[in-house]
């Protein structure tokens, strides 16, 4: 299964059936690693100019056909995979680990007290973030591609039929439910939702940002990321797959075949600036930048604050990039072959480079302290110091 995967209805297999040109085109561009599609761009030389190493690496269950990113809290790391495993890690020591029974989907969500993950079958599974104690259990309607996200007000699931649950930190019982059409055609994905200023945010298919109310889940704004344009329902894909990030009272979200835009969160979520840009992979925000991966795999470096393109770094397109993370002064991507390629936050030239297990790096990398984390699809975690 590739890092972008699509859920087709029978019509939409019909499409294919047809042999439409339009169909196969943009099944190409959704997939960048269709075999039809453009080869990966091969690396280049380049003189290091910072130095990385790798702190730790530890092993983890396989993330088969799904997205596993790790949580970090504090100086504590939790990891998940597939076949249910669960553990925490520290300064690379494993506190605990064990086996949840299930098999999982999305995770992690976590706090200083709890850990959260999700399963195919919509179960969403509790444990003291401590020693791994099973706490409580909930059901969502649909399988969780997501990893939850915990906050003081609970425990916000996005479900893969566009549904937003919020549960109760203390026993699970479900507070509220947010539910949103689901177009005839999405990307098998989501981003996890965002607690800020008040409000639980949520991207959605159809390129909608929605602020929801935390007491009863009531759609408190709603800002435009993209609108769904072309004739078939392939080319109206405009869907926002990467959770928004929030720095201050700005937030930001990007849609894939669409545009990435920030909203004032202290206004209404009034429009700062759009710009055109598709991505289905991420972002990442810092005091001056935004950094985006888009479709292609180019890293770009835009200005917070007017959506100004300040660099673009296009040698690694079609190489599956991951989203983006900074740190140090370094931005951190990885990509299909486990690579992860350190780019300078000022021009975006190559800085180093550092290859994992060789296994893609599908979710998007964590800051870790003054480095960063990374969790390949074969199960390693590995922390990465820079300099």
């Amino acid at each position: 299964m590739k890092p972008v995967r699509l859920l087709l209805s029978l019509a939409i297999a019909g499409l294919l059936l047809s042999g439409c040109a339009s169909v196969s085109n943009t099944l190409d561009k959704l997939n960048p690693f269709s075999s039809s599609g453009p080869k990966p761009a091969k690396l280049i030389d380049f003189k290091p100019t910072a130095e990385v190493r790798n702190l730790w690496s530890a092993s983890i269950g396989k993330a088969g056909n799904y997205t596993f990113v790790p949580a970090v809290v504090g100086s504590a790391v939790f990891v998940a995979g597939h076949d249910g495993s669960l553990s925490r890690i520290e300064d690379g020591r494993t506190v605990w680990k064990i086996s949840t029974g299930h098999a999982l989907s999305a995770g992690i969500g976590a706090s200083s007290r709890l850990v959260v993950v999700g399963t195919p079958k919509g179960d969403v599974l509790a444990y003291a973030a401590d020693d791994g104690k099973p706490l409580w259990q909930a059901k969502a309607s649909s399988e969780v591609l997501a990893a939850p996200t915990v906050g003081d007000d609970g425990v916000a699931v996005r479900s893969g039929d566009n549904r937003v649950f919020l549960f109760d930190l203390v026993d699970g019982g479900r507070k509220w439910v947010y539910q949103r059409a689901t177009p005839t055609l999405s990307i098998r994905g989501a981003g996890s939702p965002v607690f800020a200023d008040r409000y639980l945010f949520v991207g959605f298919p159809g390129g909608r940002l929605v602020a929801l109310s935390l007491q009863n889940g009531a759609l408190a704004w709603e800002g435009t990321v993209a609108q769904p344009r072309g004739t078939t329902e392939l080319d109206r894909v405009a869907d926002i797959v990467a959770p928004p990030v929030v720095d201050g009272s700005q937030i930001c979200a990007v849609a894939f075949q669409g545009k990435v835009a920030c909203f004032d969160m202290g206004q209404g979520g009034a429009l700062i600036w759009s710009r055109d840009l598709s991505s289905a992979t991420g972002l990442a925000l810092d005091g001056r930048y935004l950094f985006v991966t888009d479709d292609k795999g180019a890293v770009h470096a835009l200005d917070r604050l007017t959506g100004s393109s300040l660099w673009k770094q296009d040698k690694l397109v079609n190489r599956g990039v991951s989203g983006p993370a900074v740190a140090r002064g370094l931005v951190a991507v990885g990509d299909v072959e486990g690579i992860v390629h350190f780019l300078s936050r000022e021009d975006g030239a190559f800085a180093a480079r550092l290859k994992t297990d060789g296994t893609p790096v599908r979710g998007a990398i964590q800051a870790l302290g003054s480095g960063f984390l990374v969790q390949t699809t074969g199960g390693s975690v590995s922390a990465i110091e820079a300099q």
